[in-house]
C-alpha cells in the first residue's frame, strides 16, 4: 500500500507529482502571493530608505531609519512564517536585538540598529522580491489556465527558487548569532545563580552565625555583670559561651567550605572529593586521573557539582555504593558518579538536577542523566577544559 507523502524532517516537500495534492496546492497559493507581499515590501523599503537618507541630515532622519529597520525585521518574520505555513520550510528566527540594547543608552541603541545584519538583509530581501513577485504571479496564473498540466513541476521549480532566497537573506546571518542568543540565556542562568548563592549565604550568617554572636555577646555581657556578684554563675555563663564560640566557628567554617574550600585551593580536585565522599552516607570510591589542574573556576563548578550529586545519593537514592570518576578528555573535563540506589532520577523531579544543567550549559558545559527505574543511576557532566592561569604562564616561560 502506497503511504501517502508528509514533510520530512530537513524541510523538503514530497515529489512533485501530476495530480495537483495538497503541497501544489500551498505552492501555489505561495506564488499568487508573492506579487501582493513583494509590492508592499518594495514600497516599504522605497519609503524607508528615501525618507531615511533624505532627512539624515537632520535629528529624526537616522532614528527614523533605525526604527525602519526593526520594522524590516517584523516583515522578515512575516515572511518566514508565510513560507514555514506554506513551503514546509523551517527558518531559525535571528537572536533579537532589543533584549541585548535595553538600558544603554540612546546612541548605543541608535548605532546597533544602524548596523543590524538582520534588518539589512531583510530590506534587501523585499526589494529584489518585486520582480520576482511579479514574474512568478503572472506564470502562476497562466498557467493555471494553459500549462496546467505541468504546473506541479512548474510551480515546485519556482517555490524552490524561494526557498533557497528565503534561507539566503532571512536565515540568521552565522552561527555567531545563535551563539550570541546562547550566551544571552546563559548569562541570564549565571546571573540569577550568583543572586541565589549571595541570598543563600546571607541567609546563613544571618540566621546561623550572626545569631549565634549575638547571643554569645548578650551572655558575655550578663557574665561580666556577675562576675563581682556571683563568680560561680559568671563562670558558667563564660564556659557556655566557651562552647557557643566553638560552635559559632564550625558554622563558620561550614559556611567558608561552601563559597571554596581551602582543601581544593590548596590540593585540588583529588583531596577536596575525597573529603565530600567521607562525609557521604554510603561508600564512595573516588578516582580522580588528571594530569594538570583546570582553571580554578571549572575546579571549582566541578567541586560543587560532585558535592551536590553526593547529597541527592545521600538523601535519596538509598544506594549502598557509589562511585565518582574524573579524567580528561580532550578539550573536556569529564565527572561520572554512578551508584546502585533505586534509580528514578528526573531532570524535573526536585532533587536540584535541572539546576545542575542549568550551570553546567552556562559554561557551555553538558549534563546527561541515566536513572532508570530500579536503578543504577549514572550522572555524566562535561565541563571545557580551561588551564590555571599558574599552568600557563609556566608554559609560555618554558616556550
Amino acid at each position: 500500500m502506497t503511504m501517502s507523502p508528509s514533510l520530512p524532517d530537513n524541510d523538503r516537500p514530497p515529489p512533485a507529482r501530476f495530480a495537483f495534492d495538497r503541497w501544489t496546492w500551498k505552492e501555489i497559493a505561495y506564488l499568487l502571493a508573492n506579487l501582493p507581499m513583494a509590492v508592499a515590501g518594495f514600497v516599504y523599503t522605497v519609503f524607508l530608505i528615501g525618507v531615511g537618507v533624505g532627512l539624515s541630515v537632520t535629528v529624526i532622519g537616522l532614528p527614523l531609519l533605525a526604527l525602519g529597520l526593526q520594522g524590516a525585521r517584523g516583515l522578515g518574520r512575516a515572511e518566514r512564517g508565510r513560507a514555514r505555513r506554506m513551503l514546509g520550510l523551517r527558518i531559525e528566527e535571528p537572536s533579537p536585538m532589543a533584549r541585548s540594547r535595553r538600558g544603554q543608552g540612546f546612541f548605543t541603541w541608535l548605532w546597533s540598529g544602524l548596523k543590524d545584519p538582520v534588518g539589512w538583509r531583510s530590506l534587501l530581501y523585499m526589494f529584489i522580491r518585486l520582480p520576482w513577485g511579479v514574474a512568478t504571479f503572472v506564470v502562476t496564473l497562466v498557467s493555471l489556465f494553459v500549462l496546467w498540466p505541468v504546473l506541479p513541476y512548474l510551480a515546485r521549480g519556482l517555490t524552490n527558487a524561494d526557498r533557497a532566497m528565503a534561507r539566503a537573506l532571512l536565515s540568521p546571518s552565522d552561527e555567531l548569532e545563535r551563539r550570541i542568543a546562547e550566551l544571552e540565556s546563559d548569562r541570564g542562568v549565571v546571573v540569577d545563580t550568583a543572586a541565589a548563592d549571595l541570598r543563600r549565604i546571607e541567609r546563613d550568617l544571618h540566621d546561623g552565625a550572626q545569631a549565634r554572636l549575638v547571643a554569645l555577646a548578650m551572655g558575655l555581657g550578663l557574665a561580666k555583670e556577675k562576675l563581682t556578684d556571683d563568680p560561680e554563675a559568671a563562670a558558667r555563663m563564660v564556659d557556655e559561651a566557651h562552647g557557643e564560640v566553638k560552635v559559632a566557628l564550625q558554622e563558620l567554617r561550614d559556611l567558608a567550605r561552601g563559597i571554596h574550600p581551602a582543601v581544593l585551593t590548596d590540593r585540588g580536585l583529588d583531596a577536596a572529593l575525597s573529603a565530600i565522599a567521607s562525609r557521604c552516607t554510603v561508600p564512595v570510591k573516588v578516582v580522580v586521573d588528571l594530569e594538570s589542574r583546570p582553571a580554578q573556576a571549572i575546579e571549582g563548578i566541578a567541586y560543587f557539582t560532585v558535592s551536590e550529586l553526593l547529597q541527592n545519593v545521600s538523601k535519596h537514592s538509598r544506594a549502598r555504593a557509589a562511585s565518582v570518576d574524573v579524567w580528561r578528555s580532550g578539550d573536556r573535563l569529564m565527572l561520572q558518579v554512578r551508584d546502585d540506589g533505586t534509580g528514578g532520577a528526573r531532570l524535573d523531579g526536585g532533587t536540584g538536577m535541572s539546576g545542575l544543567a542549568e550551570r553546567l550549559g552556562a559554561v557551555d558545559g553538558l549534563f546527561v542523566l541515566d536513572s532508570p527505574e530500579g536503578g543504577p543511576t549514572t550522572v555524566t557532566a562535561e565541563l571545557p577544559w580551561r588551564e590555571r592561569a599558574d599552568t600557563a604562564a609556566e608554559r609560555a616561560g618554558a616556550a
